[in-house]
């Protein structure tokens, strides 16, 4: 993930930064990680998301992105794809929504359960039944899928107890943001990328 941080075409401004040491840190410390994420829209939180991915694969392991639609999951697929081409990242990324065929996601869930396929984007289609993860190690949500204990016990199900980390553009005051995530650490990213 070093190397794709350097290779991006723009510099991540000093909160993405810390927002992702303080993730790798938890990656790579001894309990899971249980973290929100606060920026605007357009603070680049989606770049944080993905070298989190990298993280993970990297030490040989799963990663699943799980966003609201179809048409945002299609989207972050193909960013993301676009990007590991670009800077030459071996991870095999895949997208699993509900609107694939039988024939389709019977392919992808193979690759997701042989642990072929690092990178698993998708809609809560990702915890049906028929997904078999490898070895899922971490889960990123955004908020409108404030991830339930109901769907954390799939994913745990699915995986050891993956850490977990959510994404939210909503400006929560601290306050209100200990009732609604205070199982979570915060991280904030307070300041726009320069264009």
């Amino acid at each position: 993930s070093g190397n794709l941080i350097n290779s991006l075409p723009y510099s991540l401004t000093a909160s993405q930064l810390r927002t992702y040491e303080e993730i790798r840190a938890d990656l790579m410390g001894e309990k899971m990680m249980s973290r929100l994420i606060q920026g605007d829209v357009g603070s680049g939180k989606t770049i944080i998301a993905v070298l989190s991915l990298v993280c993970v694969c990297e030490s040989g392991y799963q990663g699943a992105f799980m966003v609201p639609t179809e048409v945002l999951a299609n989207q972050h697929y193909h960013t993301i794809t676009k990007l590991f081409e670009e800077n030459n990242i071996p991870i095999k990324t895949v997208l699993l929504t509900g609107s694939m065929t039988t024939k389709e996601k019977r392919a992808v869930y193979e690759l997701i359960e042989s642990g072929e396929a690092g990178i698993v984007i998708g809609t809560h289609a990702l915890i049906q039944e028929s997904v078999n993860y490898h070895n899922l190690a971490l889960v990123i949500t955004d908020e409108q899928h404030r991830f339930g204990v109901r769907q954390r016990e799939l994913f745990s199900k699915k995986g050891k107890e993956p850490n977990i980390l959510v994404m939210s553009a909503t400006p929560i005051p601290r306050t209100l943001a200990l009732i609604l995530y205070g199982d979570m650490d915060i991280s904030i990213i307070n300041e726009l990328p320069a264009d």
